[in-house]
């Protein structure tokens, strides 16, 4: 049996002029910025307008660790979504950006799959409306000018060897992780060591994230550290006086973008920090709006439960002031098996062993989610190569951590595949039976922060941080900082900072490399083992195979 592939589904999609969609949801026309007929900004007067409204349910999407094989959780969302609407709810979704590196590198579009999409796809996985850009932009402007500054004189005295504020591109590259600028002689300015980073690490993507409207923006971006002068006092991106221009090149940026799902149905699709390196949520802007004008709300957090929700729950829903009201958790009889020790190539393959070896993974993402007092549903994203029996084993696991198991076939059926999904959540989140809290205090500190998500959501054994570290830490709280919650890059691969170690491991150690303060977007960033804040491209990258045909259609993006 033949299927159609995502942009074939895409290309036929019978799109609503983006007026019609904001009608949907109680936009009216002159507040919409269209960017085309099928896609258009919301302004901010029309989002400062309906801030007094009551709230709607706000549902959260996570998942197991990821595997090659998929886990299909923007696509649960995006079908989640839909089959409210079909049960006869007023939901809207609420997803991040695509980011251009990863979709040219290995992991393809963002936009859900099947019969479960956010359209226009092609647009929302390219340059969308120019967000990630206008982000791009605004942070490598603050570098020049601090390069700038040091070159008509350094009257801010800045230490050239502490400047921490380095360059971002929206495409992995390994080779400009470590660089030098400046080079060529005194008109090129001061040689010194600094890098890049993806820009979905940088500080103005968690910030504009965070903002809750231009005034808190540049706020925020004023609050940034960037660099220390030699008696260790620190500058600010104000005292470069770079936040105003910054606001203005991020002021389109920060209006949510409305598009809709492959059923008509409405989606905010806004900022995209990811959840291994960043703290991997769409924006608050977009999530609190979307609260205002719709009774549920969808929203996803990347990667596995372990990163972008633990992430979700403890800064986005601390500085935001939200609570979920139900969590669904994704996984996949193909991932069980993954985790369980099969190969890629086997997972078509009827397998129960492996399916029940895998299913502890799935175990320890629901007992870590009960932490913060929120009921669990998990959505088994259907293959067709699933059989009944593998079904049946996570149903199981998941019933003996007191958690109800669907089976989900949204990517083939759209929402007629999620209405028991859909039923279910609607009645939790409507029973008001979330408990939700944080897993720390404000007041705790930094380091026992990082070692109460080591120990209670990885299950390590111990943090390692050398004396450096410990001190940086130390000298943070000191400087009024320590109430801040920290933000854990790690491997999305494992529970472990070992991305070959699957299932639910136990024993292991969380080594930090780094710390980073986020002074403006109000975290700490925790670097551990070896992740990078600046990916690179796999042997063969997507890119090799994109390409435009005689058609003038793009091939090879998805």
């Amino acid at each position: 049996m033949s299927y159609k592939t995502d942009i074939e589904i895409a290309r036929e999609a019978q799109k609503k002029p983006i007026q019609e969609i904001g009608d949907k949801i109680g936009i009216p026309y002159e507040h919409l910025l269209p960017f085309g007929h099928d896609k258009a900004k919301v302004s901010q007067e029309f989002i400062n307008s309906v801030q007094d409204r009551e709230d709607g349910k706000l549902i959260l999407v996570t998942a197991i660790n990821p595997t090659p094989a998929g886990e299909g959780k923007t696509t649960t969302t995006v079908g989640l979504g839909d089959g409210l609407n079909a049960i006869g709810k007023n939901a809207m979704i609420c997803i991040r950006e695509a980011s251009l590196g990863p979709n040219f590198g290995m992991k393809g579009g963002a936009a859900g799959g099947g019969y479960a999409q956010v359209v226009p796809m092609e647009e929302m996985n390219l340059h969308f409306t120019g967000d990630f850009h206008a982000i791009t932009s605004a942070h490598n402007l603050l570098a020049a000018m601090i390069d700038n500054h040091i070159y008509w004189g350094n009257s801010l005295e800045i230490d050239e060897r502490r400047i921490t504020w380095r360059r971002v591109m929206d495409m992995n590259d390994r080779a400009l992780r470590d660089n030098v600028v400046g080079l060529g002689g005194v008109s090129n300015g001061f040689a010194r060591q600094t890098g890049f980073d993806i820009t979905v690490a940088s500080e103005v993507m968690a910030i504009l994230c965070l903002a809750k409207d231009l005034d808190d923006l540049r706020k925020r971006l004023g609050d940034m550290i960037v660099a220390y002068r030699r008696d260790r006092s620190p500058i600010y991106a104000r005292d470069i006086q770079a936040d105003g221009a910054m606001t203005v090149l991020l002021k389109d940026a920060m209006q949510p973008n409305l598009v809709q799902t492959l059923e008509n149905n409405p989606a905010f699709v806004h900022g995209g920090p990811f959840a291994n390196i960043a703290h991997g949520c769409n924006s608050v802007t977009a999530t609190t709006t979307a609260l205002k004008l719709a009774d549920y709300v969808v929203t996803e957090a990347g990667f596995g439960a372990d990163l972008g929700a633990e992430k979700f729950m403890n800064i986005k829903c601390r500085k935001a002031g939200l609570a979920p009201d139900c969590v669904v958790l994704v996984a996949t009889v193909r991932a069980m098996k993954m985790n369980g020790g099969v190969a890629k190539a086997d997972l078509g393959e009827e397998n129960i062993a492996a399916v029940a070896e895998g299913c502890p993974n799935l175990a320890r993402h629901i007992g870590n989610l009960k932490q913060f007092g929120v009921p669990v549903v998990v959505a088994i994203n259907h293959f067709v190569t699933d059989t009944d029996a593998e079904v049946q084993v996570i149903k199981d696991s998941a019933a003996a951590e007191g958690a109800e198991a669907i089976v989900c076939k949204h990517w083939a059926h759209g929402s007629e595949g999620t209405i028991d999904l859909a039923t279910r959540v609607a009645e939790i989140a409507d029973a008001g039976v979330s408990q939700f809290s944080p897993l720390y205090r404000d007041d705790m500190g930094l380091f026992e922060k990082i070692s109460t998500i080591a120990t209670r959501i990885y299950r390590a054994d111990e943090v390692i941080a050398d004396n450096k570290i410990r001190d940086q830490l130390r000298q943070w709280e000191d400087a009024g900082y320590g109430h801040l919650p920290v933000c854990m890059a790690k491997t999305q691969y494992s529970f472990s900072t070992d991305p070959t170690l699957r299932g639910a491991p136990t024993g292991h150690s969380v080594p930090i490399r780094e710390v980073r303060l986020s002074a403006g977007a109000g975290f700490i960033v925790v670097i551990c083992g070896e992740i990078m804040t600046m990916p690179g491209l796999p042997r063969k990258p997507a890119a090799e195979s994109i390409f435009i045909n005689d058609e003038g259609v793009v091939e090879g993006l998805f």
